[in-house]
Parts: structure tokens; C-alpha cells; sequence
């Protein structure tokens, strides 16, 4: 978990120059799934270079986002069943979410 927390701050320091440091907030969600978000309650602005997202989102957003990214760059690697699953329960989340359009968008 010390390496997951790890790259989604790296991630969280990519995707948004309103990165500069934080608190973060952990989420266990009911169907299993996790995601971490910043703690700062501001806007946050998003870029994805590989797929041309730009956008405004909330910090719970943005928390998805890169927490998104992260679980997919670790499925290539062993408990890949584990991180399938958690990415999907993620992904039930983020259907639900208030942001879902922006979330979809970005991790598309």
C-alpha cells in the first residue's frame, strides 16, 4: 500500500500544477473498492496529456482520478487480480459520482 500512496502522489504532481503538497484523504468504499483525494476542498486543475483532458474538478475528483491512473499502472504487476477488482469497484463509484462526466473523461 506504501507504493500505491506513492505513485498517486506522483501521479497527483503530473496531472495538476495546483499539486503542491497536501494532506490526504483515504476512502474504503462499501463494494470493496478504495481511493485517496487530496484534503484541500478547492478546485483542482487536471490536464491528461494522453488523452487531452483538461478540465476543473473537485479534490474528491481528482483523488479518483489519480487513484484511477495508479491502479493501472501497477496491474502489470503480481496481485493483478486484486487490483482488477479494486479497479472496478472504483469504476462502480465513479458512475455515482456527482463528477462521473469529468472522472470518464479523464481516465479515458
Amino acid at each position: 500500500m506504501l507504493r500505491a500512496e506513492a505513485l498517486t502522489y506522483g501521479w497527483m504532481t503530473k496531472l495538476s500544477i495546483d499539486c503542491t503538497g497536501s494532506y490526504w484523504l483515504y476512502y474504503k468504499l462499501d463494494n470493496g473498492g478504495f481511493y485517496m483525494a487530496p484534503s484541500e476542498e478547492k478546485p483542482w486543475r487536471i490536464a491528461i496529456y494522453g488523452n487531452g483532458y483538461e478540465g476543473m474538478v473537485s479534490a474528491d475528483a481528482a483523488g479518483i482520478i489519480a487513484t484511477f491512473i495508479m491502479i493501472g499502472q501497477l496491474t502489470g504487476e503480481p496481485q493483478t487480480e486484486a487490483l482488477a477488482e479494486a479497479y472496478h469497484a472504483l469504476l462502480d463509484f465513479g458512475t455515482e459520482h456527482v463528477e462521473q462526466n469529468a472522472i470518464f473523461s479523464a481516465i479515458d
